[in-house]
């Protein structure tokens, strides 16, 4: 299974993800762009999905589904470990509640496709207003092995680094992360996530200590992790 990024507009990134000639696009919003690439590689494209309905992320349905005549697989339909078939591979779904209600991620054989619950450096905004329901999504991708590679929603790589260090100017492996990125192919592992990412280090020491002083509750985990996200 393989998998291929498209950016578009400022800095939304779609992707193809593909097995032999079967490919599903996710959040497709480089329609000629991926439909190029699918050209290029004899991939056919025989579904579209999104990780959330957010019109940025929606934006290309339409005109992909018009020019490919694929399924559309409503994420609001999915629960957590269908798969979806590409060949002789299987997409599996994780739902991952938070950023929306309905938001979901999908693993590859070694990767994820988090849109916007999990980014590269930070996490999205809790515009559900669930942030037990969000905490728990995370903690379902952090359990991947750390050499997983992450493929977000967006670019907001330098932004996320610079309040990450602004956070915790000792962030351990922040320059290495920063040297590893770039902007024609967006991704990080989860090991470096777990390392560098501020609201993924809530039992790191540093980040107890920033809440204790600030009077933030961090007794325990789902706690710490409530009070980074209001903290920061």
């Amino acid at each position: 299974m393989e998998i291929e990024q498209f950016r578009y507009g400022a800095d939304n990134l779609a992707y193809l993800v593909f097995s032999g000639a079967c490919g599903i696009a996710i959040d497709p919003g480089a329609v000629d762009d991926m439909l190029g690439f699918a050209r290029h590689r004899n991939i056919r494209i025989s579904q579209v999905t999104n990780t959330h309905l957010h019109p940025d992320h929606t934006c290309g349905n339409d005109r992909m589904l018009k020019k490919t005549h694929a399924g559309y697989l409503d994420c609001r339909n999915f629960s957590d470990n269908d798969t979806i078939a590409l060949d002789n591979d299987r997409l599996t779904v994780i739902t991952t509640p938070g950023h929306t209600h309905d938001d979901v991620c999908f693993a590859g054989n070694d990767f994820l496709v988090t849109g916007d619950t999990l980014f590269n450096a930070t996490v999205g905004n809790c515009f559900s207003n669930d942030l037990d329901a969000f905490y728990h999504s995370l903690k379902k991708l952090m359990a991947f092995p750390g050499t997983t590679r992450v493929f977000a929603g967006h670019d907001y790589v330098k932004e996320s680094v610079e309040i990450a260090q602004a956070i915790d100017p000792d962030t351990p492996g922040i320059v290495r992360y920063v040297n590893k990125y770039d902007p024609n192919r967006v991704f990080s592992c989860l090991a470096d996530e777990r390392r560098v990412n501020p609201f993924l280090r809530f039992n790191h020491k540093t980040m107890i200590d920033k809440l204790t002083q600030r009077h933030f509750p961090c007794d325990t985990e789902i706690q710490r992790f409530k009070s980074l996200m209001q903290a920061f």
